[in-house]
């Protein structure tokens, strides 16, 4: 059986940590090509200025137009050959940090994320959006980034609803992970781009991968509330610590090589209703955890542990959390066939799924959520 387990080059966290990002950049030359939305960049400009002079090194700002577009991709491609930067540096949100990736295509690429709010900053995929912000395609490339460097202060000052939604995208990991462990579905860790087809027995998850992502989940549940606190505060405390290694570090490294199931396939599903487009992608994939383990049967004690984390920090927990206050029958179903197109991580989980079965699931996990939400009971 084939395995595989992929990772960043290096992974640093701490306060004040973007003051060494110059070491990190003479580690391939002198100059980087610095990828984020200007007000990102502005944030921590006193930050860059010092890195920059005490490593004697320079930045050279793209530009960035917001969007990971190829268009946007091919542009700062030819900047970064006019300009003769060794490395690329993606700092800010999900799409400055995957438009890094698409430019460098895996080599010497340094991400700083400013938020927690996914675990993509390790990951060695990136997601393409046309220009105008329609999903384009998945760009996959031969590693994962050689370093993420991650500054807690910086991502202490950031909105509290990053980092909750960030939680919400690390709680499915084990659940993910587990049902991927019972299957033995194929993951895309190990597999680079341009090959992923070709293969006919894809890599397996790995234990380690399993056991990150069971600490991720230990993680949250012990710190994610006090992490939420120290965040509405501004501070940088061991829970927030935690908890930013939880929604980064754990979840990248247990999604990715632990691999993705039911959680994620019915977040793309919801995707479909325009009434969830104001939420964060961890906010949905909140829900879309509830809904696997209603399509496991998951005991009622592990149901009861989600929703009261889910509930302690404020993530989803029925369709309503995510703007959906109504549902009809056909726009369920149309839910449910996205949810299980054969392109989804769905088809992870180990045991058949039908456009039948994710619709009950779904409105089970809503009527549940609502009804311990209202009264911490499962039934009225």
């Amino acid at each position: 059986m084939r395995k595989a387990f992929i990772s960043p080059s290096k992974y640093v966290q701490g306060e004040n940590e973007l003051l060494n990002l110059g070491y990190f950049v003479t580690s391939f030359g002198k100059k980087a090509l610095l990828i984020g939305n200007q007000s990102d960049i502005e944030r921590v400009r006193k930050q860059l200025d010092y890195t920059a002079e005490k490593y004697n090194c320079l930045f050279v700002t793209a530009g960035f137009n917001g969007e990971c577009s190829r268009i946007e991709v091919e542009r700062l491609k030819k900047l970064a050959i006019t300009e003769q930067c060794d490395c690329t540096i993606g700092l800010g949100g999900g799409k400055a940090i995957d438009t890094a990736k698409c430019v460098a295509e895996g080599h010497a690429v340094i991400i700083v994320p400013t938020i927690a709010a996914t675990d993509a900053p390790t990951s060695h995929s990136a997601v393409l959006y046309t220009p105008d912000g329609a999903f384009d395609d998945y760009a996959y490339f031969k590693q994962s980034p050689s370093v993420v460097l991650i500054d807690t202060q910086i991502i202490a000052q950031a909105p509290v609803r990053f980092l909750v939604s960030g939680m919400g995208d690390a709680l499915s990991t084990y659940f993910e992970a587990r049902a991927n462990q019972k299957s033995y579905a194929n993951i895309n860790a190990g597999l680079p781009c341009g090959v992923r087809e070709q293969l006919c027995d894809g890599a397996k998850p790995t234990l380690a991968a399993f056991a990150l992502a069971t600490l991720c989940y230990q993680t949250l549940l012990k710190d994610g509330k006090k992490a939420k606190a120290s965040c509405i505060d501004k501070v940088v405390t061991p829970a927030l610590e935690n908890i930013i290694e939880a929604n980064i570090l754990l979840s990248g490294l247990g999604f990715e090589s632990g691999g993705l199931a039911g959680a994620h396939a019915v977040h793309d599903g919801l995707t479909i209703l325009e009434e969830t487009h104001h939420y964060y992608h961890g906010e949905k994939v909140a829900f879309g955890t509830l809904v696997q383990l209603i399509l496991e049967n998951s005991p009622e004690e592990e149901l009861k542990e989600v929703l009261d984390f889910c509930l302690s920090v404020n993530l989803p927990v029925c369709l309503e959390d995510i703007g959906v206050k109504t549902i009809s029958d056909e726009q369920l179903t149309e839910v449910a066939e996205k949810t299980i197109i054969p392109e989804e991580s769905i088809h992870s989980m180990p045991f058949p799924v039908t456009v039948e079965g994710i619709k009950a699931a779904i409105l089970l996990a809503d009527t549940i959520g609502k009804n311990y939400k209202t009264t911490g009971k499962f039934v009225k």
